[in-house]
């Protein structure tokens, strides 16, 4: 069985819920819809309570970073999927680099 890092873990769900808040934002027209404006809400609670809890034994830098890299994949990707956003090579690309980038910090932790 593989051992999985607690604080890595809960970095990695934290980072799950700012891909829901990011995501959430397009479908609150603006915070005028009640129902996805307090999911989105929740999300964000949620996703920088996370944080906090994985930065307390994880490097702030590398947590902080790790975060927002995990967001930005996950919203492009879901942004691609739907909305139809363009899935350009050079979108792509980028998108394994911020992977690289996360792998990076993961492994030099």
């Amino acid at each position: 069985m593989i051992a999985i890092n607690q604080p890595w873990l809960i970095l990695f769900v934290a980072g799950l819920f700012e891909v829901g808040w990011a995501i959430g934002l397009k479908f609150t027209d603006g915070f005028t819809r009640l129902w996805p404006t307090a999911g989105t809400l929740l999300s964000m609670l949620a996703s920088v309570w996370l944080l906090a809890i994985a930065m307390k034994t994880l490097p702030v830098g590398t947590a902080y970073a790790v975060w927002v890299g995990i967001g930005a994949v996950g919203t492009v990707a879901f942004g691609i999927w739907l909305f139809g956003e363009p899935a350009s090579v050079m979108r792509l690309a980028s998108i394994a680099l911020i992977l690289a980038g996360i792998t990076g910090l993961k492994l030099a932790h």
